[in-house]
């Protein structure tokens, strides 16, 4: 049950006044002064207590009707707070769970997007390694050989002499 039925039902019990308890509670008029001449003397103090009594009765009758009124449009009012409270409690449970899975969603993509600019960092460095390496043995192979000083001199003078012979 939510707070607010908690919270709703102890104002209510403090303010409904149940009869069978005699917690009933009435306004107290003031007391009416007492009329001077032939009209007070006519009237004994019952009779006007009798007559404030009824005035109290039927004033009281209004007034419940009026409570229990007000009551009712508490409870409905109470009740609707209650409804939406919860509604809205299960719209937000459902966009938690939308917006958790989307979430998800996008980190899911994203991690794999990255893990793909890894397989092709680690593609293109093997080919990088193995492009350097046909490099290093074209270099290695085209590299003029050297032969030291005194045999290149005969090796040239024998070549000219060929081609002029």
């Amino acid at each position: 049950m939510s707070s607010i039925l908690l919270w709703h039902q102890t104002s209510m019990s403090t303010l409904r006044e149940s009869p069978e308890s005699g917690a009933t509670r009435k306004r107290m008029k003031p007391e009416v002064e007492e009329k001077v001449g032939d009209e007070a003397e006519s009237k004994t103090v019952e009779e006007q207590q009798q007559q404030e009594f009824e005035a109290d009765v039927a004033g009281s009758e209004e007034m419940e009707l009026s409570i229990s009124l007000i009551l009712e449009k508490i409870e409905n009012y109470t009740q609707r707070v209650s409804e939406l409270l919860e509604s809205g409690k299960t719209m937000l449970r459902a966009l938690s769970d939308e917006f958790e899975g989307k979430i998800i969603m996008i980190h899911k993509h994203q991690v794999e997007k990255w893990q793909e600019e890894i397989r092709e960092l680690r593609a293109l460095d093997a080919s990088n390694e193995e492009a350097n390496a046909l490099l290093l043995n074209a270099r290695y192979l085209l590299q003029p050989i050297r032969f030291p000083r005194a045999k290149v001199l005969v090796a040239h003078t024998v070549f000219c002499a060929a081609r002029v012979s």
